[in-house]
């Protein structure tokens, strides 16, 4: 596995985030050639992990993340030992961005990464950079969506329906990647045109807060903690939810390099059961108060958000449990950016996304 330099790292989006893994050169070589199917039979209870064993020599995988929250599953099995069971070294490091990361992804330099829906990333993929989409890294709760609409605190009484967004100045993070998706979803469920509205661009969240303050935007697609944020000090009130209109989106994807994937199966099923062990820490204690204060904790030492009170308050980054993704919604998101001409070429879908790694994680683990 070769070594790279750490680059310089910048991401405006909360919800976007990058995860690299690079296997020792110490790995075996011969088992690169496993089956996958025998590997996820091979299980005990007497492991450390209680089911796959560890791997005979320490195989470290570095991550890359930029302290979002969609990140959860990795820092908490990180500080839970999961990774240890396995004798998986973990290490984490930025990218500077998406543009630098895909690349290195496609030749194996990169192992693992996370990134979200986009045109930009999709042409990436048409165009060649061979990545596969193979399992969930974010998308919204039921009735708490962590990444929603507001609107201006005076504005509550002449903004009752999303229809009443007709004519109102809107601030949306993105163009043509999912933040765009949600946004168009919620005027086709108000029965709104783009025309019907005034679309305003505006890439930083921190912004938005300021802007919906000073009166300069009536509403925003806006992201936590932002939204709990502006809440609590009165300048926005949250509106409706974002599952309203758009309940099966898909916001984040793990991404896997070709190589890690197919060839080193040994290392990736075992980063995957672990990742997913992370997920379901985080689900429980977010969903049913198992161990919260634990998990709280370790978001806090990870994540911008150091507030632990913050964290009981704020709808937190829906993660599948067993890694399950919407695809039909990546593909309907991906039909979207086409039909507003921002692809280029085709995108074969039964190639880009291969789950076969995280299904057989499951299988290892169990159902959560």
């Amino acid at each position: 596995m070769k070594t790279w330099a750490k680059w310089l790292f910048f991401i405006p989006f909360i919800v976007l985030a990058f995860v690299i893994s690079g296997c020792s050169s110490n790995s075996s070589g011969s088992s690169n050639s496993d089956d996958l199917d025998k590997l996820a039979d091979d299980v005990s209870e007497e492991n450390p992990s209680g089911d796959l064993a560890p791997l005979e020599e320490k195989t470290k995988v570095v991550i890359a993340e930029d302290g979002s929250a969609s990140g959860a599953g990795f820092y908490i099995a990180k500080e839970k030992g999961y990774f240890d069971d396995y004798n998986i070294e973990v290490e984490f490091a930025k990218f500077a961005n998406s543009d630098d990361m895909l690349p290195a992804l496609a030749s194996g330099e990169v192992d693992i990464a996370g990134g979200i829906s986009s045109a930009s990333f999709f042409n990436a993929i048409s165009q060649g950079i061979n990545v596969k989409i193979i399992a969930d890294k974010g998308h919204n709760v039921k009735g708490s969506s962590y990444f929603s609409f507001v609107i201006r605190e005076d504005l509550q009484d002449e903004i009752k329906e999303y229809s009443d967004f007709k004519g109102k100045r809107i601030a949306v993070s993105t163009k043509n990647a999912v933040d765009d998706y949600i946004f168009r979803r919620m005027l086709d469920y108000a029965g709104l045109t783009v025309d019907d509205v005034e679309f305003v661009l505006m890439p930083d969240f921190g912004n938005m807060l300021a802007a919906i303050e000073k009166g300069s935007i009536d509403a925003a697609l806006q992201i936590e903690p932002f939204i709990t944020k502006g809440s609590e000090e009165g300048i926005h009130t949250r509106f409706g939810d974002t599952t309203d209109y758009a309940p099966k989106a898909q916001i984040a994807m793990v991404l896997g390099s070709p190589k890690f994937v197919t060839e080193e199966k040994n290392v990736s099923l075992r980063f995957m059961a672990a990742y997913l062990k992370g997920v379901r820490d985080y689900n429980d204690a977010f969903n049913k108060d198992k161990g919260l204060d634990e998990i709280i904790s370790i978001m806090t030492e990870y994540t911008a958000m150091k507030d632990p009170e913050l964290w009981k308050n704020v709808g937190v980054t829906g993660l599948n449990p067993n890694g399950e993704m919407y695809n039909e919604n990546i593909k309907d998101q991906y039909e979207m950016y086409k039909e507003n001409g921002a692809t280029e070429g085709e995108l074969d879908f039964d190639k880009a996304i291969d789950t076969t790694i995280t299904e057989k994680a499951v299988e290892v683990i169990g159902e959560y």
